[in-house]
C-alpha cells in the first residue's frame, strides 16, 4: 500500500461487493482492523459504508453489522431492497448503491486528497476517472484471486492504485466463523 501520511483520505464501501470479495477468498472482514490500519496510515477523514437492506422484513441478517458499524466509526448509507419480477417470473430483489456511493465520492472530494473504494465493479471507471481529473489519487480494493476476478479490468487499468483484497487479509481479516457471519469482531 503507498499511502502519505498527511494525506486526507475517505474509505467508500460496497458493502456487498466486498462481503462477496472476502467470502470467496474464505475470511471475513474485522472492520475495527480496517480502520485501525488506514487510521495509523493516512489523515482519515471519513469512512463510508453502503448497504440496501429489506425494509419489508421485521429483522435483516445485516442489520448487527449496520448498528455497529454505525456506533464504531462508520458513516452508514443505506436504502430500502426493492423486489421485482423479472421477464422469467423470478421474484429478484435489487439493492443496487452506485449511485449514492459515486455521488457522495464527488461531493467530498474537494475535502479530500485520496478515495479509497471498496469495489471491483466496473461501473466506476468512470468516477474513478472524474476523481482524477479533480487531482485526487483514487485506489481500488478489490482482488484478482478469485475465479472469476472479482475485479473489472477497466476499473484498475484506471486506477491509481490497486491493492488486492487477498493481500490484506492479515491485517483486516479474520477467518470466517462457522456460521459464515459477515460482521468481523463485533
Amino acid at each position: 500500500m503507498h499511502f502519505y501520511p498527511t494525506e486526507r483520505v475517505a474509505l467508500f464501501i460496497d458493502g456487498a461487493n466486498l462481503y462477496a470479495a472476502a467470502k470467496l477468498l474464505g475470511f471475513d472482514i474485522d472492520y475495527r482492523r480496517l480502520l485501525r490500519l488506514f487510521r495509523s496510515k493516512v489523515q482519515l477523514v471519513r469512512a463510508l459504508y453502503y448497504t440496501a437492506i429489506a425494509d419489508e422484513q421485521q429483522y435483516s441478517s445485516i442489520r448487527p453489522l449496520i448498528d455497529w458499524l454505525e456506533y464504531n466509526g462508520f458513516s452508514m448509507v443505506t436504502k430500502p431492497s426493492k423486489e421485482f419480477v423479472d421477464s422469467a417470473g423470478r421474484r429478484r430483489i435489487k439493492g443496487n448503491m452506485d449511485i449514492e456511493l459515486a455521488v457522495d465520492a464527488m461531493r467530498l472530494a474537494g475535502n479530500l486528497d485520496h478515495i479509497v473504494i471498496f469495489s471491483g465493479d466496473g461501473d466506476f471507471r468512470s468516477l474513478v476517472a472524474a476523481l482524477q481529473q479533480m487531482g485526487k489519487r483514487v485506489s481500488i480494493v478489490s482482488t484478482l484471486q478469485t475465479q472469476p476476478p472479482m475485479i473489472a479490468d477497466e476499473l484498475r487499468r484506471q486506477a491509481d492504485q490497486f491493492l488486492d483484497l487477498a493481500d490484506l487479509e492479515k491485517e483486516i481479516g479474520r477467518a470466517l466463523n462457522g456460521k459464515g457471519s459477515p460482521q468481523g469482531e463485533l
